[in-house]
């Protein structure tokens, strides 16, 4: 992940080498210590507010997501209803078809 931070900032090993030896002597290298414990903490506080977000959002929605599940098995359980009636009527209609089709040839002969 940070070969990809450095990839952003479009920074060389120079470079890195030169901001590194800047914050040493800006710090001072008793300090440098703290300073990377301070950011790491930093960054999990953020990491777990993150996912602490994430999970508020999840539940605040799972009844939507509930009601909208029921919804479209409601509708999806219409749509296979109108469909099997369909098929009745088509398949009431063939029968009826075939009869008079019988019928007509019967009285032809």
């Amino acid at each position: 992940m940070l070969n990809s931070v450095f990839l952003f900032l479009n920074l060389g090993g120079g470079e890195i080498f030169i901001v590194v030896l800047v914050v040493i002597m800006f710090f001072g290298s008793d300090k440098l210590p703290g300073i990377a414990k301070g950011l790491g903490q930093g960054l999990r506080e953020l990491n777990d507010a993150k996912a602490q977000i994430e999970n508020e959002i999840s539940k605040s929605t799972q009844g939507f997501r509930d009601e909208l599940e029921k919804h479209t098995s409601e509708i999806q359980s219409e749509i296979t209803k109108a469909g099997d009636g369909m098929k009745r009527q088509i398949e009431d209609a063939a029968k009826t078809v075939e009869v008079e089709g019988k019928a007509i040839e019967d009285t032809t002969k």
